[in-house]
């Protein structure tokens, strides 16, 4: 191509959208916002959800779950992998969307990727370890045996940090998700883009629709809806400031979801433990007979 052609080519933006069931629609208000950089150069127009765009994923999630749920431990390990794997063929990209989100530097940004990878490796090798952390057989007084088991808890809204638009985006998700739950996710209000690009990796991966639906807008307006919903089952508010978590507890509290306060975090690419893993697992006991016959202590 001669040089004459090439200063004659129209720029090709990206038209970012949100993800919702697995589809890439607009806002159904139709509205966006402007996303800027670090100095305040503009980068994108991102969707501005709307609280009917919030229902909408929330509906998406519920039907995702079974399927989800239901799959194997080992199963859903393996789709996590596969994640994994796109994120790293991926890489350059995602290293300029956050360097532009967060104000760093290549060599900075690179190395948040890599944490980002890394992080989500860990959980994708936890989905069939956690059951033996968490769950095993109980003592009890009697010919039984009682064992217990974790179990996911439902559909979950997760309020993506604000500040770590990628690490701390997959370091919230990751174990909502590995655990057996489906998320409808909230992205970080001035730092979407991570997030938005992350859903076409998840688009084309294993991952089954609606098991990850991500929103991009004002957060609090997004959330309320969220928190308030009868059919999300638990929040994580990690991105939500002080007064916003108060209000979106008192609202959760109406069908007593399992509510994730913020937590102070100082930085993300430490190892994360298990709490993330278990805040979203109901325990699952069930009792069964030995098959012991009387006294004698015989038995089939």
């Amino acid at each position: 191509m001669s040089e004459k052609s090439e200063q004659q080519r129209l720029s090709v933006f990206k038209t970012y959208k949100l993800y919702v069931g697995g589809k890439f629609p607009r806002s159904e208000s139709g509205r966006v916002y402007e996303v800027t950089d670090s100095k305040g150069k503009w980068l994108a127009n991102a969707p501005q959800s709307s609280r009917k765009d919030a229902r909408d994923a929330v509906v998406a999630a519920r039907k995702a779950f079974g399927g989800w749920a239901g799959a194997t431990a080992y199963n859903r390990g393996q789709v996590l992998y596969r994640v994994a794997e796109m994120l790293e063929g991926r890489r350059a990209q995602f290293v300029h969307e956050v360097a532009d989100a967060e104000g760093l530097s290549k060599s900075k940004a690179a190395e948040q990727v890599e944490a980002t990878i890394d992080r989500w490796v860990w959980y994708a090798g936890w989905t069939d370890k956690i059951a033996q952390v968490v769950g095993g057989g109980n003592p009890v007084a009697g010919p039984y045996f009682n064992l217990s088991s974790p179990e996911p808890t439902g559909v979950v809204a997760v309020l993506a940090p604000q500040e770590s638009s990628f690490l701390g985006l997959v370091s919230v998700l990751a174990p909502v998700i590995a655990t057996g739950n489906t998320a409808v996710v909230v992205a970080s209000e001035k730092s979407p883009l991570p997030a938005l690009s992350l859903a076409e990796v998840l688009a084309t991966s294993d991952v089954p629709g609606g098991v990850v639906n991500v929103l991009s807008g004002r957060t609090a307006e997004i959330a309320a809806p969220l928190a308030s919903h009868q059919d999300v089952n638990a929040i994580d508010l990690a991105g939500a400031d002080e007064v916003l978590a108060k209000e979106l507890e008192i609202a959760a509290a109406d069908n007593l979801k399992r509510v994730l306060r913020p937590q102070p975090v100082d930085d993300w690419t430490a190892t994360p433990g298990i709490d993330r893993l278990t805040a979203f697992l109901e325990t699952k006991t069930v009792w069964h007979p030995t098959g012991s016959l009387g006294a004698s202590g015989s038995a089939y």
